[in-house]
């Protein structure tokens, strides 16, 4: 396991745990997991991302995205989990800060996806109220953002039953699914949040 090291306050792992749900950095052994539950949820994740690259699904295209994730952790950009219930060690899903700014912002902004197996069971909620101690506390964030296609009920509602607040809306924000769309803009401050 990789142990994430920031400039301003030496080692530090984060392995989140709570609700039922460990939340760790992705790993080369996570592979066949994370590939056979991607492909499983291909249809369903498909409305609600970024077009996936031809490769995406292969032990390369795995390793690369590693390599990738080993570099933002280190320069303090990014930091990637993938959600594993821990009765039974089965990979649910994954939430990534990306965007990590620091200096007078001290923000980032959360993504992440569940596998169609295990959509509207409340893992997404569970899992972001475990991260969010760590990001409002282990990283110092003093600000956590998301955004979300209004009609994505049911991210609207995690990001809602987390604390967030809806700030606006971003036209043509993102592209999703190759097109670009619309997205809510949410926010929760650090003083707001209650873990």
């Amino acid at each position: 396991m990789a142990i994430f090291r920031l400039p301003y306050s030496g080692a530090t792992t984060l392995v989140p745990r709570g609700g039922g749900l460990m939340l760790r950095a992705p790993q080369m052994s996570d592979f066949l997991q994370w590939a056979q539950l991607r492909d499983a949820s291909r249809d369903y994740l498909t409305p609600w991302e970024p077009v996936w690259p031809s490769d995406d699904l292969t032990r390369s295209g795995f390793r690369r995205r590693l390599r990738r994730y080993a570099e933002d952790i280190a320069t303090d950009r990014s930091y990637p989990f993938l959600i594993f219930r821990e009765v039974d060690g089965a990979m649910v899903g994954g939430i990534t800060l990306a965007n990590v700014r620091r200096g007078i912002v001290q923000a980032g902004t959360i993504g992440y996806w569940v596998g169609e197996p295990y959509a509207h069971r409340g893992y997404m909620t569970a899992a972001l109220r475990v991260l969010l101690p760590c990001l409002f506390g282990e990283l110092s964030l003093h600000r956590v953002e998301a955004a979300c296609i209004p009609t994505n009920a049911a991210s609207v509602r995690v990001l809602e039953k987390c604390g967030f607040s809806r700030e606006g809306l971003a036209r043509r924000y993102l592209c999703i699914n190759g097109v670009w769309q619309d997205h809510l803009l949410f926010g929760l401050l650090q003083e707001d949040f209650r873990g």
